[in-house]
């Protein structure tokens, strides 16, 4: 029991010490962090850029720290992982690809690194230009030629080229993960033992390894250096191919000259790239890829944060580009696009359209004008809403326009506006040939002048199609509005209005109440009065109608012409009358108790 007893407490130690990591890899784990990041915002920015210098700064001083304390930092290279003691000290993102520092080195060749105490500032930053930047662009040497031209003695590499060299004479190859990771001893001391034991044996063997050894050095006659790629290794580096193959060409070039525009230091080929950038923007918009141009322009708009340095003559290019966005021949390009593809991605159009520039206003109008699909028309109408707002000259002469779609639109913006300097130019169109347009003509006349003279929508009433003049009923009755009988009276006594609907005509004795008071009350009177022998039942209606209106309009002139309806009027008439002073009646008691309690 007590063997049982401590056999369990050594495995639970055991595992107790497994799970707690050790200090140095966890160190490791954060340079190489620090590296990886260093290194990205070098090449994304430039070695001199202040961030970069931060990041650079900090890696210092960790990679400093690390030397003090363990005497050097040392790691195993494999494609995607840098390996310290069987622990994974960096890995590569999901989507990293060939922007991680593990796939960098080995496809230059390294299979391990070793930084020792005393790296001084200036190495590290030649090692990071190695990495990523070279340090001059003319040249295509890959890290280790760089590394091996400076003989720095603080790091030091073993490479892929002298792993196989040192398989030869072993009949294999040397595995990077093989016996090296419980050791201290780094891969390049291993090659070093292993090169002085070939060179003390060499005398030796060399009479008696006869055929067998003739025959193993021709295996490697051709001079090819080989390398033992794994299934896994294969399969990753398949998917890598198959992603890079489906890669979309625009953003890969996109992404190659933003890098340049971040880190470029040469006035010339800035000039250039602002030039090639204009074009981009124009490709961009003939394509219809208005997301990635949203993308384009928002980096175009924070160059001056992320370049201050570039001279002035850049800015004014780049002012230039900026400014040209809304020129006639690139909203053109919209149109074409929009036309020729109704169902086209309109994702991030709205915002390329706002980022334009006031001057764009008259091209925007036209565009409105031309588009065919409505929810084109939406987005355009949108950001006119905005850039025009301060200059809205263009849309004002644009409501002469014979396209009734176009007039539609135009008059949805300056509603919603609701600026009341508008009206006048707005009342100009209640003739206009489209009946959709005089209806939101009405409707616009009733955010521009809510009340007052109702005089325009009394015009309506003349109009040939009768939702307009419903939509200027409903108005006139709200009570906001006055208007002289005599500018009605033309429209009661004309010989076809009594063929309106009665729906119609009821509203239009409300209209006429609600503007006009008592002052049509000597109308109404000659209703119950008059003697005719034509149409009597057309006017008999009308008579029922001006009772229901004097009803509603309770003025004491109004229940003396309901008692003159009482004694003069046909029998329909005098029941009308009835009800309407029994309704005047009850909205007198109703408002007797109010007045009292005031």
């Amino acid at each position: 029991m007590t063997d049982l007893k401590t056999a369990q407490e050594m495995m639970a130690a055991a595992v107790a010490a497994k799970g707690a990591e050790d200090p140095e890899i966890t160190s490791i784990k954060r340079v190489l962090k620090l590296l990886d990041k260093t290194a990205k915002s070098n090449r994304t920015y430039g070695s001199t850029n202040p961030v970069a210098l931060k990041f650079s700064q900090q890696l210092f001083e960790e990679l400093t720290g690390h030397l003090s304390t363990y005497s050097k930092l040392t790691f195993l290279v494999q494609r995607t992982e840098l390996k310290c003691k069987e622990y994974v000290v960096y890995q590569t993102d999901k989507d990293g690809g060939s922007e991680s520092i593990a796939f960098k080195f080995y496809s230059d060749g390294i299979r391990e690194l070793v930084l020792h105490q005393g790296l001084a500032q200036e190495d590290l930053n030649f090692f990071l230009d190695s990495l990523w930047c070279g340090l001059d662009p003319a040249e295509d040497d890959d890290i280790v030629t760089r590394l091996w031209s400076r003989n720095l003695s603080t790091l030091s590499i073993v490479t892929a080229e002298e792993i196989a060299k040192s398989s030869i004479g072993n009949d294999g190859f040397v595995r990077l993960d093989g016996g090296m990771s419980s050791s201290d001893s780094t891969l390049r001391e291993l090659l070093d033992r292993e090169r002085a034991k070939k060179g003390r044996a060499a005398q030796g063997t060399e009479t008696s390894e006869g055929g067998a050894s003739t025959n193993q050095k021709n295996r490697f006659q051709s001079g090819l250096v080989g390398y033992e790629v794994t299934e896994e290794e294969l399969a990753a580096l398949a998917k890598e191919i198959e992603a890079e193959s489906k890669q979309d060409g625009i953003m890969y070039i996109l992404d190659m000259l933003t890098a340049i525009l971040a880190s470029e230091k040469s006035p010339v080929l800035l000039t250039k790239l602002f030039s090639l950038w204009g074009n981009i923007v124009e490709s961009l918009l003939r394509e219809g890829k208005w997301k990635v141009l949203e993308n384009v322009l928002g980096l175009l708009h924070e160059t001056n944060s992320v370049r201050p340095d570039i001279g002035e003559e850049h800015k004014q290019q780049l002012a230039s580009l900026l400014d040209g966005l809304g020129r006639v021949e690139r909203v053109k390009m919209i149109e074409t696009y929009l036309n020729r593809t109704p169902n086209a991605n309109t994702e991030g159009l709205s915002t390329t359209l706002l980022l334009m520039k006031a001057d764009a206003v008259p091209a925007l109008c036209s565009l409105l004008a031309n588009l065919e699909s409505p929810v084109h028309q939406a987005i355009v109408s949108e950001a006119l809403m905005v850039l025009a707002k301060d200059q809205p000259d263009p849309l004002l002469r644009g409501l002469s326009d014979r396209r009734p779609t176009y007039v539609r639109n135009l008059l949805s913006i300056l509603i919603k506006w609701n600026n009341p300097k508008f009206a006048e130019a707005v009342e100009k169109l209640a003739r206009y040939p489209d009946a959709q347009v005089r209806k939101e003509v009405v409707r616009a006349i009733g955010h521009f002048r809510p009340s007052g003279n109702g005089m325009k929508l009394v015009s309506c009433m003349g109009d040939t199609d009768e939702s307009v003049r419903i939509a200027a009923l409903k108005l006139l009755m709200t009570g906001q509005y006055t208007a002289a009988f005599s500018i009605w009276s033309s429209i009661l006594s004309a010989e076809d209005f009594m063929d309106r609907p009665m729906s119609e005509r009821r509203a239009i004795f409300q209209a006429v109440r609600a503007t006009s008071g008592d002052e049509a009350i000597p109308y109404w009177e000659n209703l119950f009065t008059e003697w005719t022998w034509t149409n009597r039942k057309k006017k008999e209606e009308l008579a029922i109608l001006a009772a229901e209106t004097l009803g509603k309009l309770a003025t004491p002139a109004a229940s003396a012409t309901l008692e003159l309806g009482l004694k003069k009027g046909s029998a329909a008439v005098r029941q009308a009358c009835t009800m309407a002073l029994s309704q005047m009646q009850k909205q007198q008691r109703g408002k007797s108790p109010t007045s009292a309690s005031r």
